[in-house]
């Protein structure tokens, strides 16, 4: 049976990224997105992080990623936009009530948006900015003897070309090591993480590929294949991997919805508690300032569930305007209630909503 979803405004502002962590170390999970933290459990009370400045229909905020950066205890937060070409985070400071401190990490460029992924696989996540027009820079927290957070990163740069717009990480060739995922083709990760050379493989063409690109064993055959949105037009589709007569590597493009557009962020989680994944994922309301194709069309939150053979769409929201919700560039899930499911935390430019899964 498909889940249902309870649908709550936490917010009308308008900012488009959102992450959940433990803002006050009270052992409840607390939302945070753009200027503001929302305390849980029932998220009625806000607290100021800092001004964010617009910038026109935006706000320089696409990431939200909790990390406690100078290892004082307290869950700090990783963001960068595209108009302030830096990466930033902004510091906890213990106490309700009070600004959080802003501190530059580097200057990238504009961001499209950051994730953060074990890149070299020792435990501890490294941040990964992508910079459609700039180099592929990963950001690695120093630490210190004890294994803490310093506040300072180091930066490697594995791909010294334009990423384009979109980027992924995951096992491409089987080999145990992550690969980076860039919309015109994939760097295969050497043994040395920092030290080796990337090789890249232009072996595919994604478009304006969402940020992330999904890397999943879609169909269970041993090898990992993508999952990529348009995060600009229409399009939702996998690319299965497949090997030729020849032994060569194969990408083939199925699609899962192509009559939506701006397919921007997904994840790929149990929303649904049968053990098995699925795709989730949305419209972000309003991408380019109502210059996408599609951005008049209704807008939505689904998830995608695989059958064996093909994805079949459940919604979990939809609707015109102020009807339906959009997810923005950087939503997130989370057991907000302690119920063993994952609830929907969708930002952007139609509100800040939490859809409460109720299985």
């Amino acid at each position: 049976m498909p889940v249902k979803f309870r649908k709550v405004l936490i917010s009308d502002e308008r900012y488009e990224s959102a992450g959940v962590f433990d803002v006050n170390n009270d052992g409840v999970l607390d939302i945070v997105s753009g200027a503001y933290w929302y305390e849980g459990p029932d998220f009625t009370n806000w607290h100021k992080v800092g001004d964010l400045a617009p910038q026109g229909d935006y706000f320089d905020d696409f990431s939200t990623i909790a990390m406690d950066v100078n290892g004082d205890g307290w869950m700090d937060f990783v963001t960068g936009g595209w108009w302030g070409d830096t990466l930033r985070w902004r510091e906890n400071p213990g106490e309700t009530g009070k600004e959080w401190p802003e501190h530059i990490i580097a200057q990238t460029g504009n961001i499209e948006s950051t994730r953060a992924w074990d890149v070299d696989g020792d435990g501890q996540l490294e941040i990964v900015p992508n910079t459609p027009g700039g180099p592929l820079v990963v950001y690695k927290l120093v630490t210190d003897a004890a294994g803490k957070g310093t506040g300072q990163f180091a930066a490697h740069t594995v791909y010294a070309s334009p990423q384009g717009h979109g980027l992924g990480w995951g096992d491409i060739n089987g080999d145990g090591r992550g690969d980076f995922v860039l919309p015109h083709g994939w760097l295969e990760a050497p043994e040395d993480i920092y030290d080796g050379e990337w090789v890249y493989h232009p072996e595919f063409s994604l478009g304006g590929a969402s940020v992330p690109i999904l890397v999943v064993d879609v169909n269970g055959d041993g090898m990992n294949d993508l999952i990529v949105g348009q995060g600009h037009g229409y399009g939702l589709d996998w690319w299965e991997q497949g090997r030729d007569a020849d032994g060569n590597r194969t990408w083939t493009r199925h699609p899962i919805d192509p009559w939506n557009s701006q397919y921007h962020d997904m994840m790929w989680a149990d929303i649904d508690g049968d053990g098995e994944c699925e795709l989730v994922t949305g419209k972000r309301y309003r991408a380019h300032q109502r210059s996408d194709p599609g951005d008049f069309d209704p807008v939505g939150i689904y998830y995608f569930k695989w059958t064996g053979e093909s994805f079949v769409k459940q919604i979990i929201d939809w609707g015109p305007t102020r009807v339906g919700t959009g997810c923005g560039i950087h939503f997130a899930l989370a057991d907000l209630r302690g119920t063993g499911r994952l609830d929907v935390i969708a930002p952007g430019k139609d509100g800040l909503y939490v859809f409460y899964n109720e299985g």
